[in-house]
Order: structure tokens, then sequence, then C-alpha cells
């Protein structure tokens, strides 16, 4: 490496300067105070975990973008995370055992081995909620609701959400018979929206008219709130677990809507994020003008059970960058800073303890230092008049 790409940082990698960390502070304590208002604990998880814990239910994708590495005490092998989820799901599990629902929130770091359509970088600043506990439509409405919530602080506008349930798919592929190696063909044509795909392994299978029919439509289940109505028809005789997931999908975003009227929902049956990971519903937020979704969440149950204890789990979980890039009307500026003479003077301390004590940042000057007290970033100083320090605007 030459000299000059010595400072060079690895790619996908960012470092926040003074004003975009301003910003990130600024939010970062927005979030969290929101969080704590609707009763989320602040949970801190270790950067690195030992794999058997770290990739615990969350399937082969998080796993391949896990770095991984060999602790040199005892030689097992470790990861650095790559999603914070698993980790509260142990901490709610494991360490805290309670028997009542636990709100519990997170923010923090992760890092991956590559860039993904969700942050677009590797070192994503992952924020989130997680309820455990409840299984019910209820906690999945206030996930949503907090989500929204955490936009509408963040300042993020023109937002719509995109809403499925993985319920509906897994219950046709059991309805039709399909044994996991083609439900897991089946399921990467719905990925790639391949309608030849789709026709071709449907015809070689030979299905049951009905359960092939269904499972066909699934593909054109997507859009407007059209799409419950056509999907109610579509799925009529549907065996009951996927009548319960439709039910219960309806049942959320109906609540959803009812508080935020004007909130802009797409459906997508076929969309199934978070496959081998969530276990009912699922929702992705975006933006408009913007391909890539800036949140996802959804419901997760069981994944505890590794932990010894299967509580039901519903949550949510955005990029804090990706949030601060979004806001482009707010200024979030700091206080002036005041600029202090380097004078070992009792009554000067007291003046800058009583500034730094009411909020106002003091820029004390060290002696033989370069540069004035504009060239600090100042625009007043503390000066001597009368006996007393005063703070005074820069000539």
């Amino acid at each position: 490496m030459s000299e000059e790409d010595r400072w060079l940082l690895p790619e996908g990698i960012e470092e926040a300067l003074p004003e975009l960390a301003e910003r990130l502070e600024y939010y970062r304590r927005r979030i969290l105070d929101l969080f704590h208002r609707w009763g989320y604990e602040l949970v801190m998880p270790p950067f690195i975990e030992y794999l058997e814990s770290l990739l615990t239910g969350t399937g082969h994708d998080l796993g391949l973008q896990t770095f991984k590495l060999t602790d040199q005490l005892n030689g097992r092998m470790m990861g650095v995370r790559a999603d914070m989820t698993p980790q509260v799901a142990r901490i709610d599990a494991h360490s805290l055992k309670r028997e009542v629902p636990t709100r519990l929130c997170y923010l923090g770091t992760v890092l991956h081995t590559r860039s993904d359509d969700f942050a677009g970088t590797r070192s994503p600043l992952q924020v989130g909620a997680e309820l455990f506990g409840h299984s019910g439509p209820d906690s999945d409405i206030e996930i949503v609701n907090l989500a929204l919530e955490t936009f509408a602080v963040a300042g993020v506008r023109d937002l719509y959400l995109d809403f499925g349930h993985v319920g509906i798919y897994r219950g046709l592929a059991k309805e039709a018979g399909l044994d996991a190696e083609r439900e897991a063909i089946f399921f990467d044509c719905l990925q790639r929206k391949s309608i030849p795909d789709i026709e071709h392994y449907l015809d070689t299978w030979q299905l049951a008219s009905g359960p092939a029919g269904r499972l066909r439509a699934l593909v054109e289940l997507h859009g407007g709130q059209e799409v419950l109505d056509e999907a109610r028809q579509v799925l009529a005789g549907s065996e009951a677990s996927v009548l319960e997931a439709f039910d219960y999908l309806e049942r959320v975003t109906g609540a959803v809507r009812q508080r935020h009227p004007d909130l802009k929902m797409h459906f997508d049956l076929a969309e199934l994020r978070g496959y081998h990971y969530q276990t009912g519903m699922v929702f992705a937020a975006y933006v408009q003008g913007r391909g890539q979704e800036i949140a996802r969440g959804g419901r997760y149950d069981h994944i505890g059970r590794v932990f010894g204890r299967a509580r039901p789990a519903t949550g949510f979980s955005t990029d804090l960058r990706t949030l601060v890039d979004l806001v482009v009307d707010e200024t979030i500026a700091p206080p002036p800073a005041v600029f202090a003479p380097a004078d070992d003077d009792a009554v000067l301390e007291r003046a800058i303890a009583e500034l730094r004590q009411a909020g106002t940042p003091v820029i004390r000057a060290l002696s033989g230092q370069q540069g004035d007290a504009r060239a600090m970033g100042c625009r007043q100083e503390l000066r001597q008049r009368d006996g007393d320090w005063v703070v005074v605007p820069l000539d």
C-alpha cells in the first residue's frame, strides 16, 4: 500500500465527521427517547459472539453476511454481528427470562461481509425495537405504529409500507404437498417473479388443480388495497392456515390504516423477505424515489427456542445513517461555542463552569496554540470587564 493510500477505509466502511456525527447523535437521542416513551428498554449486546448463538434461527443469508474469526483463548468460532435481532432474542430468552411481554430496543453498528440493498453499506448503524411474549395481532400493530412514529421523529416523508405474510405461502405449499426441495424451488421462482419458471414447475409436478391455481395466482397478487379483495376470492377454498394468515394480515393493516388514514400501503403476497427467519406478517418501508427499503420488520416467533424459551416475537429495524440521509429540510445546529482565554483566574473558571452547566459549549484556549477564536469555530468569547467575565460577540 502506498503512503497516499494508507488512510483509505475499506470499501463500504464509513466514518462520521463532526457535522454528520452531530446529526446522527441528534436523531439517535430522539429515536431512543421515543422508544423509551413507548416502554421499550434499551439493551447493548456485544459486538462479537460465538457463532452458535449469533446465527441461530437466522438462515443461510445472515451466515454469508457475517465476518468469522477464531477465539484465541479456546479455539471456538466467533462472529462479528451482522444483525442485532438474534442477540436481543437471546437476551430476552436467556438473560431476562421474563414471563410478561418484554419490550426491548437497541442501537449499534453491525458489520456485513458485503453491502446489501437495505442500507447500501457494510457498516450500518442499526436501530430497532422488539416485542417478545405476545403472539396476537396487537403486538404486530404496535410494532408497525412504532416504526411509523420513528420515521416521523426522524423527519422522513413520502413513505409507504409494503405488507405480506409468509404463512400464506407456507400454507399453500403444504396444501399442494410440496416437499422441502420443491418448496425452496418455488420460493426462488416467486422471489424472481419468473412466471415462465412458475408455469414450468407447476406443470411438471402435476399438482391438483386447486392448490396449483392458487400458487400460480400468488405472483400476481400485488398492488394497493384492491389486492386484498382479489386475494380473498383467489384464496377461497384454501386450508385453514392460509385463510387465518390472510385474516391476520387484514386485521393488522386495517388497524394501522385506522390510525394512519393517509398512509400509502402496498401488498405483495409473493414477497417473502426473511422467509427462513420470519414466521408471520412481514413489512418493509420505502420512500418515493428510492428503490431500496429503508426499514424492515415482522414476526419471528420461536427464535428463542435454542436459548431455552420459544417466545413469540415481533419487531423492526432500520439504519440510522439511511434515515439521516433522507432528511434534507432540517438543519441541526448546536449552540454556538464560546471561546475562553488561557487565563488562570478563579472567576473565569466559575464563568466557564456555569456556561457549560447551562449547555453552552466553551472552548478553552491552550497556551501557545495556533489559530484564534474564529479559527476554532467560535462567534463569541469571554472577556473580563470590571472584575467579571462576560460573553461578548467577536469583533
